[in-house]
């Protein structure tokens, strides 16, 4: 996964506000941790985090001068949602973005992970299906 977070890295790097001393490598630092943690965060935790693109773009938009800040978000904007297509493929194979088996998201009456592997586009497993109707029943009477 961490294609994407470098990607996004060496097209933005170089267009990081100039500072005195090591401000520039500071911030070059900022923007790579900024980068990896939200790209890492869309692998493992992609189905809590709504808007990847608009949080790495607050999070680092402060490093670059306003007349970047289009181009920056549109370079955000392209990779993230390649890393998203990315996971998401992988979740329909049913394996994580590392290759490893998927677990259902649900939790056991001990209060622990439930261990097995979820349906085919579910994110639970045959024991924890009806959370996945109760789910999707909230959402069409919301609409």
């Amino acid at each position: 996964m961490y294609q994407f977070s470098r990607a996004i890295y060496r097209e933005l790097a170089n267009e990081v506000l100039p500072g005195s001393g090591n401000a520039v490598c500071e911030r070059r630092q900022r923007l790579l941790a900024e980068c990896e943690s939200t790209v890492e965060r869309l692998a493992t935790d992609r189905h809590y985090f709504a808007r990847p693109v608009r949080t790495l773009f607050n999070d680092i938009r402060a490093l670059f001068p306003m007349s970047s800040q289009l181009r920056v978000y549109g370079v955000i904007e392209r990779h993230v949602l390649l890393a998203a297509q990315y996971v998401d493929t992988q979740a329909r194979e049913g394996v994580t973005f590392d290759g490893s088996p998927l677990c259902c998201h649900a939790t056991t009456r001990k209060g622990t992970s439930c261990q097995r592997v979820p349906l085919p586009g579910s994110k639970y497993c045959p024991s924890h299906k009806h959370l996945d109707d109760d789910v999707r029943e909230l959402e069409v009477t919301a609409a």
